[in-house]
């Protein structure tokens, strides 16, 4: 259903959004790169348990049942996820701790929108996704609003160094979302996991390296909360709606996570917007309600295609024959055969084609 990944953005928007002020709060007991740490290992541990519980529930329901999650990772998939790790998982969240110490939680909120800037132009420029002139139209109007958001009309000047570090996160978190769309179809707690583990370690050594101080007490205790949220919850939903509807898409349909987050910030931060953040929000608006309403369709090809992934019976994609008919969601490596027809869609894992 096209639905469901759209689905799985918002919410993914949502928790994400939410926790930026929360964020802010934390920053005033801890460093940067301490809370990126307790924020990553939040979503590790909750992943962890989610994933116990999930196979408990499992075995005991079916435990003959076919396997109904998606494939795991792979050796071929490291490259990847290596790069995704790195870039949104360690310097991307240091970056943003960085900039939230630097610029209010309004105003940090809206810039979170230049995430989807930043994925769209990498999705294009590099991975050769395709956008059309609404696309374009909407993301041109949401960089207008990152700009209205470094204005400080106090001192009637750009204040850029924490508006800098906010950008520096979101072009590597644009980069993590593409190099994660080349992962999609494998299993997004999986991934979600090891990124958590490994982005949170990391973090959490560099800040031992530098001599920061990494408290075991309340505040450590609330960023694990905060964590497992707003980025283990967020990066599931999130890693789903990439594989059905591309970086690009994705990337513009989290844009929702701003207005969130600047909404949550005036009530948790009581803080007063300034002017300036009222254009910023209605260009925001604006694009994202183009993105929205877009609609792609046309003929187009689809070549032979052999790859493992979560699917069911019934689609015109996937018609194959097994020895015994799985009624269920279920995985296995199977061939996609060459095909031509016409449909509305996205850029999703079986519609990567060029124009």
């Amino acid at each position: 259903m096209r639905e469901k990944p759209v689905v799985a953005v918002i919410l993914s928007a949502l928790f994400f959004g939410l926790s930026a002020p929360l964020c802010k709060l934390l920053l005033k007991g801890l460093s940067p790169v301490v809370l990126a740490g307790f924020l990553y290992l939040g979503a590790f541990f909750a992943l962890v348990l989610y994933s116990s519980v999930r196979g408990s529930r499992t075995r005991k329901n079916a435990p003959n049942a076919a396997r109904t999650v998606d494939p795991p990772l792979s050796k071929r998939d490291l490259p990847w996820l290596a790069g995704a790790v790195l870039a949104g998982g360690i310097v991307g969240p240091i970056s943003l701790m960085a900039g939230l110490a630097r610029t209010t939680g309004f105003s940090a909120s809206l810039l979170l929108n230049l995430e989807g800037a930043a994925t769209a132009l990498i999705a294009v420029l590099i991975f050769q996704e395709q956008a059309g002139r609404k696309l374009w139209l909407a993301l041109g109007f949401m960089t207008l609003a990152g700009i209205f958001t470094a204005w400080d009309p106090a001192r009637s000047r750009f204040s850029l160094e924490g508006p800098l570090f906010i950008l520096l996160a979101m072009a590597c978190w644009g980069l993590d979302n593409n190099l994660t769309r080349n992962i999609s179809e494998k299993d997004p707690v999986q991934i979600a996991k090891v990124k958590g583990l490994l982005a949170g370690a990391a973090s959490l050594g560099l800040a031992l390296a530098l001599g920061r101080d990494v408290p075991l007490d309340r505040r450590a205790v609330l960023a694990l909360l905060v964590g497992a949220a707003g980025y283990g919850a967020s990066l599931v939903l999130f890693i789903k709606a990439l594989k059905g509807l591309g970086a690009f898409r994705t990337g513009a349909f989290f844009s929702l996570a701003p207005f969130i987050g600047g909404v949550s910030s005036l009530v948790i931060l009581k803080e007063t917007p300034e002017w300036s953040m009222l254009p910023a929000a209605a260009f925001m608006a604006l694009g994202v309600a183009i993105i929205i309403r877009e609609k792609h369709g046309h003929r187009h090809r689809h070549l032979r295609m052999v790859h493992d992934h979560a699917h069911v019976h019934g689609d015109i994609h996937h018609s194959h024959v097994h020895s015994e008919e799985p009624r269920e969601t279920h995985s296995h490596e199977h061939a996609h055969e060459e095909m031509d027809h016409i449909h509305v869609h996205w850029p999703d894992t079986h519609h990567r084609h060029g124009h």
